[in-house]
């Protein structure tokens, strides 16, 4: 005979609580900065004392933990749904920037928290670790795929890595300074076509070149 305390009402209510947290806290870091998640905080806007959330979670650092492993599978999950409509290769390229972009535009917290490094002393669980690198290595595997297509002696690894590094600027930028504006507004999201121009410039298409 199960105990009352294994019970499925009592484990949906546990479960229940424990997302009702995580909401909090993503509400709390998309306000105040994700580094300003406190416990104390926490306790407050879920009215209960900070040791009760200790029932949940560990430690501060396991909400961050499995926030980290939140962002990731949803911006995974938001990238491939955006690529359904992908056409080619350039549409694939455009959809990668603009879709990192309205990541961060829906979903604050989670990108600083994913993308950038806000709280100090802070590192990810070997887990979380290997769900981030995960999706990084099928985007690698995707484009030694497509590169072949391409007049480039780029590695597969450096596109990316250079699709990246373009994309996080352009984000970081316009997130700095018009987060208010929408993809292809603004001083840096209207500069998507301009950069998508540079790189297949750099990289056209062969037979095209």
């Amino acid at each position: 005979m199960k105990s009352q305390t294994s019970s499925p009402r009592v484990q949906r209510n546990r479960e229940a609580a424990t997302q009702a947290i995580l909401d909090a806290a993503r509400a709390i870091m998309r306000e105040e900065g994700v580094a300003a998640l406190s416990m104390q905080e926490l306790a407050r806007r879920m009215d209960m004392r900070a040791p009760s959330l200790y029932n949940y979670f560990s430690s501060k650092a396991e909400i961050y933990d499995i926030l980290f492993r939140l962002g990731f599978t949803m911006f995974d999950s938001h990238i491939k749904e955006l690529m359904k409509t992908s056409t080619d290769l350039r549409d694939e390229l455009r959809i990668n920037i603009e879709g990192y972009m309205s990541f961060a535009l829906e979903n604050p917290d989670l990108y600083q928290l994913c993308f950038e490094r806000p709280i100090p002393g802070f590192v990810p669980s070997r887990e979380s670790l290997a769900l981030s690198f995960g999706i990084l290595n099928q985007s690698y595997q995707r484009a030694e795929q497509f590169k072949k297509q391409l007049n480039t002696k780029l590695t597969g690894q450096q596109i990316v890595d250079t699709v990246i590094a373009i994309s996080h600027g352009l984000t970081a930028m316009h997130l700095a300074n018009e987060p208010h504006l929408p993809i292809g507004q603004g001083r840096f999201g209207s500069l998507i076509p301009v950069v998508l121009s540079i790189l297949e410039q750099a990289m056209p298409i062969k037979g095209e070149s």
